[in-house]
């Protein structure tokens, strides 16, 4: 579809940045739909930025350097995110780059469709909504709990479909070189939480994101309950510093899980102290227990019966995960609350 946006010669030149760790059971998909794309094959180039990976990573993306001359590989010895994710932006050529990850697929117009929009709707990054998917029954769950709203509260490109918007944050976006130049590199503190805290400054600096309808990709689930309880419990500890840094960056819904982890606790105390103690447990802990199940059934309804077995679990560790992580980061991160520069590296583009 490249041809309908501007003439040819025109078209913009793209980085696609993917900074993975330990991905050899998604990255042949990931990187067979980047090389899919309907975009011209001599106006982009795909920079994987590995971090030290230990399961044959690395041999799959070499594999794939012997068949097409566009795609680089770079080490990241930091082996986070938010360093992967700098050095390949520095190292970046295109007027457009594109973050993409190792776990995800994008559809074969990805590319050419963020163009589309960047260009027609001025804005100054893109993403779409997220189809969440699973590979086995158990990650199929774990799959629509986070595609749901009691689940993840009202996060717009995981629970909305259907209309573009313009929102506070997109998954795997295509950012003009403009907007980066401007705001910067990715905090290389936050190991979790790094694409709110970056897309909230570029909102602060006038910038634009959209959500758009037709912008389609893939995310594969955790496979594992204790792996999802991990996720999230980074998710809610780094989050306290996104909140310390940018407190306008924060929604309603995300205070919820730490304020019930915080009930519910205090009135386990509470049950544990006193006699009448079992009231207020009984409050926090039974209407919890009447949504979850209320949501469970309503999902299951939707997805399939097979999964209300797992559902109410589930949901659980989404809430319960973040939660404690909230809690944890507000203890480790105490004396922060003044520090607003976390760790932003100079961005040092390459002259192109």
């Amino acid at each position: 579809m490249y041809e309908k946006l501007i003439k040819v010669s025109d078209i913009p030149f793209v980085t696609v940045i993917m900074p993975i760790r330990n991905e050899s059971n998604y990255l042949t998909r990931s990187l067979t739909s980047i090389l899919n794309q309907d975009y011209p094959f001599g106006k982009i180039e795909i920079v994987v930025v590995d971090g030290m990976s230990t399961d044959g990573s690395k041999e799959i993306i070499r594999s794939f350097q012997e068949r097409y001359n566009n795609l680089q590989i770079l080490d990241n010895p930091e082996k986070i995110v938010p360093a992967g994710l700098n050095i390949a932006m520095c190292k970046a050529k295109g007027a457009i780059i594109v973050r993409v990850d190792g776990h995800c697929e994008i559809a074969p117009d990805y590319v050419s469709r963020c163009i589309k929009h960047i260009l027609e709707d001025h804005v100054d990054g893109v993403g779409g909504p997220l189809q969440t998917l699973g590979e086995t029954p158990l990650s199929e769950t774990i799959a629509h709990a986070m595609s749901s709203k009691f689940g993840v509260g009202g996060s717009a490109f995981r629970t909305i479909r259907g209309k573009d918007i313009v929102t506070d944050t997109v998954p795997f976006p295509a950012y003009t070189r403009e907007i980066v130049a401007k705001v910067g590199l990715y905090d290389e503190e936050l190991v979790r939480d790094q694409d709110d805290e970056y897309n909230y400054r570029i909102r602060e600096a006038g910038g634009r994101l959209l959500l758009a309808a037709d912008v389609q990709s893939k995310y594969y689930s955790r496979g594992s309950l204790s792996k999802l309880w991990k996720q999230y419990f980074q998710y809610g500890y780094w989050k306290v510093r996104v909140l310390q840094k940018h407190p306008g960056q924060m929604s309603l819904r995300q205070f919820v899980p730490p304020v019930f982890v915080t009930a519910l606790l205090g009135s386990v105390g509470l049950s544990l102290l006193f006699s009448w103690g079992w009231l207020p447990l009984a409050i926090v802990a039974g209407s919890y227990l009447l949504a979850n199940l209320g949501a469970s059934v309503f999902t299951a309804a939707k997805k399939g019966r097979e999964h209300l077995a797992l559902l109410p679990l589930t949901f659980a560790i989404l809430h319960l995960s973040y939660g404690l992580g909230f809690l944890g980061g507000l203890f480790k991160f105490w004396n922060r609350w003044g520090d607003k520069k976390g760790r932003v590296p100079e961005v040092q583009f390459i002259d192109v």
